[in-house]
């Protein structure tokens, strides 16, 4: 299956994103702030990165950004999962280069749904 990396600072929560992906096949780097996830995307080359918006050290936003500048890594979707579901919270991410919003809370089997699908339309 697919290379994941996510990106979420409250353990419980990361915890149970790597075993919802895990249990559906797929590989998970796990990482608890958006310094984190920006580095191993560089080094990993993931096929897809989820990341919460608010983390300490650099925000998913600021994380999304940095990984769009650089032409290893610009490809690679990025999918915010965030319970800021306000408008410009939304337009925020989406204008970053981010595929998707997924506001929390989502149920694994709508987080397993979405991924396959954002994996199913990458470079088509």
């Amino acid at each position: 299956m697919a290379r994941i990396l996510i990106s979420e600072d409250e353990k419980d929560i990361r915890d149970l994103i790597s075993f919802t992906l895990r249990f559906a096949g797929h590989e998970v780097i796990a990482t608890a702030n958006g310094e984190e996830a920006f580095q191993h995307a560089q080094s990993d080359l993931p096929d897809l990165v989820l990341m919460d918006v608010r983390m300490p050290k650099m925000t998913g936003y600021e994380a999304c950004a940095k990984m769009k500048e650089l032409d290893a890594t610009r490809d690679i979707p990025v999918v915010f999962l965030s319970a800021k579901g306000q408008d410009t919270e939304v337009k925020t991410g989406l204008s970053l280069g981010a595929a998707e919003y997924i506001l929390k809370p989502f149920s694994p089997d709508q987080l397993i749904e979405r991924v396959t699908y954002i994996l199913s339309t990458v470079g088509k």
